[in-house]
C-alpha cells in the first residue's frame, strides 16, 4: 500500500476518499487484467495496519491464498496521516495556527489546542467577569471568540469596549454611546484618570476606577428603565441592531435606531446636511438633533 495519501491517490487514481475524515476509501483496483470494486475502512487513528478491506467475492477468489501477503503489507505500512495540516475550526478570538509535519498526528494538534486554550484563559476570565457582573447589551449571546461588549452605564448611556485577547487587562478601546451631555463627562474622566489604570487589577475594576462609576447590574436596573424602544419604529431590535442614537435634550433623551433617525431626518424639509452630519429636529421634543453619517447601510 502507499505510504501517504498522495502516493495512494497517485498509484490508485480510481481509489478515492469518501468522507471528510478520510477514513473511508472506495474505488477500483486491477488484478489479473480485470477491475474490481474495493472499499477500505480506516480506524479513527488512521493506522493502515488496522484497516479493513471489503470487496466482492470475485476479488476474494483472486486473492485466495494471498491473505497473508496483504496482511503483511498492511502491517508494514506507516500511519496514513495527511501530508498537509488538517483544517481546524475553533471558537478563538485569535487565529489558531497548527504546527504540522508529515510525522504529526491528531494528538499533536490536540496538544497545541490545549496550549492555545491555556494562553487565552486570562482573556476569557476577563470577559466572563464582565458578563456576570454587568448588563451587557451586545452581543446578547457572546461566543468565546467575541472581543467586544456593549455595557450599560445608566439610563440610555452605554460603553462599547474592544478587548485585546493577547493583553486582556490593558486599557481596551472605548466608545461611549448616548447623549452628548452624558457621555462627554465620562470621556473627561477617562482622560483624567487614565494614569490610574493598573494591569494587575481586573479590567472591570479598572473601568470602575477610571470612570468613577459602579456598573449597574441587570437585576438592579430594570430593562424598561434603560432600553427604551426606538421612538420612531417603536421596536427595541431592528435587524439585530438596538437604539444607539439619543436626543441630547436632557428633558427628552429619547433613543432611536440609526437607520430610523436617518430616514426621519432625510424626509424632513427643514433638515440640512453639512459634510457627513445631518441637522434636524427630534421627532419627540422638536429640539435640534444631529446624526453623524457612517459607513452603515442606510
Amino acid at each position: 500500500m502507499a505510504e501517504t495519501e498522495a502516493t495512494l491517490l497517485r498509484q490508485f487514481p480510481l481509489f478515492l476518499p469518501q468522507n471528510r475524515a478520510k477514513t473511508v476509501y472506495e474505488g477500483f483496483i486491477s488484478a489479473q487484467g480485470r477491475d474490481f470494486h474495493l472499499r477500505l475502512l480506516l480506524p479513527k487513528d488512521l493506522q493502515l495496519r488496522n484497516a479493513r478491506l471489503l470487496c466482492s467475492w470475485q476479488l476474494r477468489t483472486v486473492l485466495n491464498g494471498y491473505h497473508h501477503v496483504v496482511q503483511q503489507r498492511m502491517q508494514q505500512s506507516p500511519d496514513l496521516y495527511p501530508a498537509e495540516s488538517p483544517d481546524c475550526v475553533v471558537d478563538f478570538p485569535v487565529p489558531f495556527s497548527v504546527s504540522w509535519t508529515p510525522q504529526s498526528s491528531l494528538i499533536s494538534i490536540y496538544t497545541q489546542f490545549l496550549a492555545a486554550v491555556e494562553s487565552l484563559k486570562t482573556f476569557w476570565d476577563v470577559m466572563d467577569e464582565i458578563d456576570e457582573k454587568t448588563w451587557v447589551l451586545e452581543p446578547e449571546k457572546p461566543t468565546r471568540s467575541a472581543t467586544a461588549r456593549r455595557i450599560v452605564l445608566g439610563n440610555n448611556v452605554s460603553i462599547n469596549i474592544e478587548v485585546d485577547p493577547r493583553h486582556p487587562t490593558m486599557l481596551p478601546e472605548c466608545c461611549f454611546l448616548g447623549a452628548d451631555h452624558v457621555v462627554k463627562p465620562l470621556g473627561i474622566r477617562l482622560s483624567r484618570n487614565i494614569h490610574l489604570w493598573d494591569p494587575e487589577n481586573s479590567l472591570l475594576q479598572n473601568l470602575k476606577d477610571v470612570l468613577e462609576i459602579d456598573f449597574p447590574a441587570r437585576a438592579i436596573l430594570e430593562k424598561s428603565d434603560f432600553s427604551m424602544d426606538c421612538g420612531i419604529c417603536y421596536a427595541y431590535q431592528l435587524d439585530g441592531a438596538i437604539p444607539d442614537q439619543v436626543c441630547d435634550n436632557s428633558q427628552c433623551g429619547q433613543s432611536f435606531h440609526y437607520i430610523c433617525l436617518y430616514e426621519w431626518l432625510r424626509g424632513l424639509l427643514t433638515s440640512r446636511q453639512s459634510f457627513n452630519i445631518i441637522f434636524g429636529e427630534c421627532p419627540y421634543c422638536s429640539k435640534p438633533i444631529t446624526l453623524k453619517m457612517s459607513g452603515r447601510k442606510a
